[in-house]
C-alpha cells in the first residue's frame, strides 16, 4: 500500500525549470510542502521522492492526517471502543 501510494503521488508531481538558473523544481501539489529542486530532471524525480518518504513519516510520527491520493488512504483508523 504504502508503495503504491508513493508511485500515484509521484505521478502527480509536476515541474518547472526555474528562469533564474535552469535548475528543475518538482511539486505534489496534494502533499503541502513537498518539493525539490536539482540541476536535471531525473535528480529532481529522485530528491522529489525521497523527500515524500521523509514527508510520510514526519506525517506518521506528527499525527498529521495525510491526503488520499487515487484512492489510497495511508490514515491510521483509530478503533472506537465497544
Amino acid at each position: 500500500m504504502l508503495t503504491e501510494y508513493i508511485k500515484a503521488a509521484m505521478h502527480r508531481a509536476k515541474y518547472e525549470i526555474l528562469d533564474e538558473d535552469s535548475t528543475f523544481i518538482g511539486k505534489i501539489p496534494e502533499c503541502q510542502g513537498v518539493w525539490a529542486n536539482a540541476d536535471t530532471l531525473e535528480a529532481c524525480r529522485d530528491e522529489l521522492q525521497e523527500v515524500l518518504e521523509e514527508w510520510i513519516i514526519l506525517g506518521f510520527q506528527m499525527g498529521h492526517p495525510l491526503p488520499a491520493i487515487n484512492g489510497i488512504d495511508l490514515s491510521i483508523k483509530k478503533e472506537e471502543a465497544a
